[in-house]
């Protein structure tokens, strides 16, 4: 029985990574790369002053912000954490739920090494 759980439990931790990669895909990987690579460059200034998408993978920074700062971002774009930032990132409040938001988050933590997602976890908790 505790295996059939355990199986269960697996399969749908499956089909919502499956559910927040494919919403990652569809809304992120234009400019962050479909492999969470974000753009060339990603720290060197754009032209216009902007700095280009950053990647999300343990080579980025994702994974410095806390659970709550990464949905902010998200939802609200990056003005909501950093006022007077200025980026091409929009906001996606009124393209994805936050059910939705949390799915593609969830999916990015799932490529990070153990290091990096214990470090989000505990600024997430408060921990740091």
């Amino acid at each position: 029985m505790i295996a059939l759980t355990l199986l269960i439990a697996a399969v749908g931790e499956t089909k919502a990574d499956d559910h927040g990669r494919l919403l990652y895909v569809e809304r992120c990987a234009s400019c962050h790369g479909e492999q969470l690579q974000g753009q060339p460059d990603w720290m060197k200034r754009l032209p216009n002053g902007r700095l280009p998408a950053p990647p999300h993978d343990a080579s980025g920074h994702t994974w410095h912000h806390s659970d709550d700062q990464l949905m902010r971002i998200v939802r609200d774009g990056l003005a909501s954490i950093a006022p007077g930032y200025e980026t091409d990132m929009p906001a996606f409040r009124a393209v994805l739920t936050e059910a939705e938001i949390r799915s593609v988050l969830d999916y990015i933590k799932t490529t990070w090494p153990d290091r990096e997602r214990g470090y989000q976890e505990a600024r997430s908790e408060g921990n740091l």
